[in-house]
């Protein structure tokens, strides 16, 4: 069975929709938790596939979270190597950071479902699921400029790089294609002082993921099912 490590920074924001496209795929997923467990493998190139997940720390704070340093540097492998690799939020601005990009506070935080808009190479690619119906849930209040040689797949009006790829097998996700209305509670309570501070409803964010659920899950586990179809090697 093929191997896959989710690196999980906060216990809420796991693979969601895409733990079953991974395990119908045959991959045997491990979490590394930050914080509870040691998350640096002794050959970052071994596992068959790596997913760095969410969390609320900007990927420029390795003074402040030391461990960054240490993902940015298996990152770095995994990408002078072409493994698969995926990231989704902070875990995309990561590999954005080890590609040599630059990570920044955006103008303002995106918070709430809207839709996300495909490039042309967006439609033609993993995202395809998105292309009709296009509403995810966004979270995040950095953004990255777009590395070297990435092929930009989505974007929104207030963030332009909301999903590039390097290749078929690297790839990263601004957005949560990953979310579902499956455990949303724990994200509502997690992050319930961000939510206050940005002055989010949270009821209507409640009904919002209860509304897009089933679509978001479909969506997701599709995604996660191209990519997965499509890595070389």
């Amino acid at each position: 069975m093929k191997s896959a490590i989710a690196i999980r920074h906060v216990g809420f924001e796991d693979l969601g929709a895409f733990a079953p496209a991974l395990r119908a795929a045959g991959y045997q997923i491990h979490y590394r938790d930050v914080g509870e467990q040691e998350f640096r493998m002794p050959d970052p190139l071994k596992t068959d596939l790596l997913i760095v997940l969410g969390g609320p720390i900007g990927a420029y704070e390795n003074d402040t979270y030391p461990f960054l340093a240490e993902e940015i540097e298996i990152l770095e492998q995994r990408l002078a190597a072409n493994r698969p690799t995926l990231g989704i939020c902070l875990g995309a601005q990561l590999i954005a950071l080890a590609a040599g990009a630059r990570v920044f506070p955006d103008r303002t935080k995106e918070i709430g479902f809207a839709p996300i808009r495909l490039t042309e190479a967006g439609r033609s690619s993993c995202l395809a699921p998105f292309s009709e119906e296009p509403m995810t849930l966004h979270w995040h209040g950095d953004t990255f400029d777009l590395p070297s040689g990435a092929e930009r797949l989505a974007s929104t009006d207030l963030c332009e790089n909301q999903a590039f790829t390097m290749g078929p097998n690297i790839i990263g996700f601004q957005f949560h294609p990953e979310v579902s209305a499956k455990g949303f509670e724990k994200w509502l309570i997690g992050h319930a002082a961000e939510l206050a501070a940005a002055k989010v409803d949270v009821p209507q964010l409640r009904l919002a993921a209860a509304r897009y659920g089933p679509e978001l899950q479909r969506k997701g586990q599709a995604t996660a099912s191209a990519w997965l179809a499509g890595l070389d090697g």
